[in-house]
C-alpha cells in the first residue's frame, strides 16, 4: 500500500469515526449473532435494541462451535449480567432517589426503605454485583447484593439534596480505601503489559523510576479486596513484591511461611546439613 492510498484509508476511517459508525469483520458479526442467542441477552439489552440487531445480523451465520469447544464438569454458573443493572444504572444517572425491598443474611426482609444509589461494583472474588446507595434512614452507607434486591422503585428527590449526598458518600468511601505499592522486578521490565493485566480489576497509578530503570504500582483497594489482590500477588510471583502495606506484606510473609512448613523445606535442609 502506497502513501496516498494510506492518507485516504485514514480519512475514510476519521469521517466514519465522526459519524459514530464503526466498521467490523464478518467473523465479528457471526460472533455477535451468536452471542444474541444467549439467554443473557434478553436481559443485556431492551427489545427494540436487540430486535434491531437481529435483524441487522439476519443474513449472517452463526459460528458453528460444537466440534471446536467441549465444555467439561464446571460449578453452577453465574451470570455476570444482572437484570437489575439497566434499571439501577438509569436511576444512578438521573440521580433519583429509590425504595427498597431487600432480604438480609438472616432471611428478614426490609421493607420500603428510602436511599439514593451511589454506585455499582463487581466483585470479581464472590462474581457478584452489588448497590452502594445512601440509606436515609439510618444516614450511612449501604452495600446490597443485587441477588438480595426484592423490588426497587424510583422516587422523587431535590437535586441539590442529590448532590451533597453523593459528595458526602464519596467522602465516607474514599475514607474506606488502602493503598498498597508493589515495585516490579527489574529483570521482568519486560512482563510489565502482563503485570498491568493481572490487576486490571484495581484502580492503579504506574510510576516509572528513569535512573533505577524501576516501575512501580500504586493500587487502590476497598477492604474487602485485600485478599483478592494477595492472590493476585501470588499469582504473579516473583515479578513483583510489596513495598508499601504493611497489612499485605504480613499476609504474604504468614502464606511463605505456611508453604514452607507444609513442604517441609526446614527439615530438608536439616537432613541436608546432618548428610555432610
Amino acid at each position: 500500500m502506497n502513501l496516498f492510498e494510506k492518507i485516504f484509508n485514514y480519512r475514510i476511517i476519521s469521517r466514519l469515526e465522526d459519524s459514530g459508525t464503526f466498521m467490523v469483520t464478518s467473523h465479528e458479526r457471526a460472533w455477535l449473532k451468536t452471542m444474541l442467542g444467549h439467554p443473557a441477552a434478553d436481559e443485556a439489552f431492551t427489545t427494540e435494541t436487540l430486535d434491531k440487531l437481529r435483524v441487522i445480523l439476519g443474513q449472517d451465520q452463526i459460528m458453528d462451535t460444537s466440534d471446536h469447544l467441549i465444555e467439561k464438569a464446571r460449578s453452577r454458573e453465574k451470570q455476570v449480567y444482572h437484570p437489575l443493572l439497566r434499571t439501577l444504572r438509569r436511576l444512578i444517572t438521573e440521580r433519583s432517589g429509590i425504595r427498597l425491598t431487600y432480604e438480609i443474611k438472616s432471611g428478614r426482609m426490609q421493607s420500603d426503605q428510602s436511599g439514593l444509589p451511589y454506585k455499582l461494583e463487581y466483585s470479581m472474588v464472590k462474581r457478584e454485583w452489588y448497590l452502594l446507595w445512601y440509606d436515609f434512614r439510618h444516614h450511612t452507607i449501604m452495600r446490597t447484593k443485587l441477588d438480595k434486591i426484592i423490588s426497587v422503585t424510583a422516587e422523587a428527590l431535590k437535586t441539590e439534596d442529590a448532590d451533597s449526598i453523593l459528595v458526602k458518600s464519596k467522602k465516607a468511601l474514599d475514607a474506606r480505601k488502602g493503598e498498597a505499592v508493589l515495585e516490579v522486578v527489574r529483570d521482568y521490565n519486560r512482563e510489565l503489559s502482563r503485570i498491568l493485566y493481572a490487576l486490571s480489576s484495581f484502580e492503579k497509578d504506574v510510576a516509572y523510576d528513569t535512573e533505577k530503570d524501576i516501575y512501580r504500582v500504586r493500587v487502590t483497594i476497598l477492604g474487602d479486596e485485600t485478599e483478592y489482590l494477595l492472590s493476585k500477588v501470588r499469582f504473579l510471583g516473583k515479578r513483583v513484591r510489596v513495598i508499601e502495606g504493611d497489612f499485605l506484606k504480613r499476609r504474604m510473609l504468614e502464606s511463605a511461611t505456611k508453604a514452607l512448613a507444609r513442604y517441609g523445606v526446614n527439615s530438608l535442609d536439616e537432613e541436608r546439613e546432618g548428610a555432610i
